[in-house]
């Protein structure tokens, strides 16, 4: 049986609904959610990735402030805006856009950030707190990947979760936030020795090494399920395929 294709959207527009609602309801209280976004350098990916947050932000009713700045600025410059913006009470969240020029340091920016403002969940604080299992912000890509799944009722505790890609952004926190729930991860990356024959014991597959369709449908056992985080630019980079419903029912999200 062919495998049928879950997208995000369906799920992204009630999440969006939801969360307008409760910005609106804060708004009422004279305390309006808002989103500082620094942007370096023209990247063409993200610029696309930050028009869409913009985007996702007037529509919900987020207050939103984009910083931007030349390629060739200064490290010192960006990390005294990220300070200006820690102290903007206005200011509840804030996200830097990545990759970062060289003169950057990725690290040091990202720990400049607030923690408790540090919406992108990149702080070595907030991944701390995520490994030992305590409250804490996620990186927006796994937790997408964790509600699309809870959003179809897969069952995730007990089950085998191969996990494709070992980044910091996705691979590690996603294998993280599987664990949460009682799943039994393995994490495989390019020195990996027998990956197709890891992914056909899985019951749930992650992949996340920026290429999409990279799992093949040959590697996969009835019944399992595959969330391909791709490379797109397009805002709907996620999607996640039941390969062989066992039902042979066609699932619609």
């Amino acid at each position: 049986m062919s495998a049928q294709i879950i997208d995000g959207v369906a799920l992204s527009a009630r999440l969006r609904a939801e969360l307008k609602q409760r910005a609106v309801t804060l708004s009422a209280r004279g305390r309006q959610p808002g989103l500082g976004v620094i942007l370096v350098g023209d990247n063409p990916a993200s610029r696309v990735y930050v028009r869409n947050k913009l985007k996702a932000c007037a529509d919900a009713g987020i207050h939103a402030e984009l910083v931007e700045f030349p390629a060739t600025i200064a490290e010192s410059a960006v990390l005294a805006s990220i300070r200006a913006l820690n102290a903007d009470p206005s200011i509840h969240g804030i996200l830097v856009q990545l990759p970062l020029p060289s003169q950057v340091a990725e690290t040091k920016v990202l720990e400049t950030i607030a923690v408790e403002k540090d919406v992108d969940g990149f702080h070595v604080q907030n991944i701390g707190s995520l490994v030992v299992g305590k409250p804490a912000f996620a990186p927006c890509t796994p937790a997408g990947c964790m509600a699309m799944l809870d959003h179809i009722g897969v069952a995730i505790e007990g089950q085998e979760a191969v996990v494709i890609g070992r980044s910091n952004i996705v691979g590690k926190p996603m294998a993280q936030l599987l664990l949460q729930q009682n799943a039994t991860v393995t994490i495989c990356h390019s020195k990996t020795r027998e990956l197709q024959s890891l992914v056909r014991q899985a019951d749930i597959i992650v992949a996340a090494i920026g290429k999409a369709n990279f799992v093949q449908g040959d590697w996969v056992k009835q019944g399992a399920y595959e969330v391909d985080v791709n490379g797109s630019r397009e805002p709907a980079s996620v999607s996640l395929r039941p390969l062989f419903d066992p039902d042979g029912k066609k699932i619609k999200v």
